[in-house]
């Protein structure tokens, strides 16, 4: 798989062309486009990695993949904005007014019909389930043990979470819950990737901090802050959150002693439906994981077995890359927050385990009518549609010579090595708004070490306990507007952008330090930069 995966970087090398992760590229040379978009369409054309994954496009004739070879090159000009630079959602960027409901917005080149279907799916997104038994039978089947009622009530205003403060009792950020294999046999489970990890034995995969009536819950989380002080290159001192984690009454008995406890924050749900649309070849052909070129990035896929299909396939979604598709991240998300059985996650009571026997007990929500799961096959269609089509907004500023500067500053300091500027994605989709489209979310979709400061300690499938996928950043200059704060990273310890690259250690330790160098002004440029995503 490795020499595969090598494969595209290695004929750009021996044709003196520039590697993909490269953040200053230079002019092609050697080959023209059209002939390397002839060789990377036949001699790689129906290539496969052993986990069965194409290495090369086959929805592009060779005119197509030049011309994707063209536009997804970063560019060296940043004395005016690229073409199309504004457009990061490609033809579905949102254009409307900037406000709260900035990421709430439907794709702008879906159909009549299909923004009927995205309101249902919204209104299903927004829907409170309630206890079972209840006079609302269509909404029976929380829990028994959960920690939201809805989606919505996660992913605020469709943006991100926040972690836990005296002042909200809103949950948007949970503690996943899990253990490595300890006996052959789940070690060869690993391997063989059957699971991802193992649950605790008695609280699951996930802690549940709130149950129906009846019913205690699983405990709740704290977490505890201590300061950690930078000093930057020109004397300015930066004030860091270090948090801890803890658990407060464990309703249960204890924790497994060696199950580990993660902190994970929602993430925006904008740009879904084209991220799922990325070619597996575009992702893989950026994966670097021996560090082959020797630039301190080493990339690598999560490679996962499709919970429907049953074969092996590129995890993009979630923190650690861990999930396939949207359907199957919903999916999750039903039954591990809001204890909500689906088609895809067929278990009534949700997280709970055969040691608590109480929650196994308690009714569920199925209604025969309406089939034999709580939230049905029409269900999930509406709901994935709709977190499959939410808009990205429109860049902002994108001709302003600081946020020009800016931009200029994060290629030069090697941010694209993860960040990656653009893909376009796949033609033959099965919406047509997602297909063949130029985007923009600076993101390689891969795992990367970010070191010690950010370990969690817990493996996922390939990921490593210090491994963390690169997440997309556009729209994060909106986060304020759309969810009232600013924090970041996988738990929110950063409250500014500024703290949350000066987080980045192991693979992004060099781009940090370069950011930390700098002056202030440069520093400025760059934070615009972002905020203008």
């Amino acid at each position: 798989m490795r020499r595969l995966l090598d494969f595209p970087r290695r004929l750009r090398r021996a044709n003196g062309l520039p590697l993909l992760k490269n953040p200053r590229y230079q002019p092609f040379r050697g080959l023209s486009i059209a002939i390397l978009a002839i060789v990377s369409t036949s001699a790689l054309a129906g290539a496969v990695d052993p986990a069965g994954l194409a290495t090369s496009r086959t929805d592009l004739t060779p005119k197509d993949q030049a011309r994707v070879i063209a536009v997804t090159r970063p560019t060296a000009d940043f004395s005016k904005p690229e073409a199309f630079e504004t457009m990061q959602g490609g033809a579905g960027t949102s254009r409307r007014q900037v406000d709260r409901d900035a990421f709430s917005q439907p794709s702008e080149n879906i159909t009549f019909e299909e923004e009927g279907n995205f309101k249902l799916g919204n209104a299903l997104f927004r829907k409170n389930w309630v206890s079972s038994p209840s006079s609302t039978q269509a909404s029976d089947g929380l829990g028994p043990l959960f920690n939201e009622r809805a989606c919505q009530n996660c992913h605020l205003k469709d943006g991100r979470g926040r972690p836990p403060s005296a002042d909200s009792r809103t949950t948007s950020m949970f503690l996943r819950l899990a253990r490595d294999a300890s006996t052959a046999e789940e070690k060869a489970e690993i391997a063989g990737h059957k699971v991802l990890n193992f649950p605790d034995p008695v609280y699951g995969t996930q802690l549940q901090e709130l149950a129906v009536p009846g019913l205690k819950g699983e405990g709740r989380m704290r977490v505890d802050y201590g300061d950690e002080m930078v000093a930057l290159g020109d004397g300015t001192v930066v004030s860091l959150r270090k948090p801890s984690y803890a658990i407060d009454g464990l309703g249960y008995g204890p924790l497994d002693p060696h199950t580990t406890v993660s902190p994970r924050l929602t993430p925006p749900m904008i740009g879904l439906g084209l991220i799922e649309q990325i070619a597996p070849a575009d992702i893989l052909a950026h994966a670097d994981p021996d560090d082959r070129d020797g630039d301190g990035i080493s990339g690598k896929p999560n490679i996962i077995r499709d919970v429907s299909s049953g074969e092996l396939t590129l995890g993009r979604f979630g923190w650690k890359a861990q999930t396939a598709s949207i359907r199957q991240q919903a999916a999750d998300a039903f039954d591990g927050d809001i204890g909500i059985s689906t088609p895809e996650e067929p278990n009534h009571w949700g997280d709970c385990t055969t040691a608590e026997k109480a929650c196994l007990a308690m009714p569920n929500g199925v209604q025969k009518r309406l089939g034999t799961v709580e939230a049905p096959s029409p269900v999930m269609d509406l709901v994935t549609f709709y977190s499959q089509n939410l808009a990205v907004p429109a860049r902002r500023d994108v001709g302003d010579p600081a946020v020009l500067a800016g931009k200029k500053l994060f290629y030069d300091m090697g941010c694209i090595s993860c960040h990656t500027p653009k893909f376009v994605t796949m033609r033959g989709t099965r919406n047509k708004a997602q297909a063949f489209q130029l985007v923009w979310p600076y993101s390689d979709f891969l795992l990367h070490d970010m070191g010690p400061g950010l370990a969690d300690g817990q493996v996922v499938g390939e990921a490593t306990g210090s491994e963390w996928r690169t997440p997309p950043l556009w729209g994060i200059g909106l986060t304020k507007t759309v969810n009232g704060n600013s924090f970041f990273l996988h738990d929110g310890r950063a409250r500014t952008l500024t703290e949350a690259i000066l987080w980045h250690g192991g693979e992004g330790q060099k781009a940090r330090d370069r950011f930390a160098a700098t002056d202030a002004a440069d520093r400025d440029a760059l934070i615009k930069f972002l905020e203008s995503l």
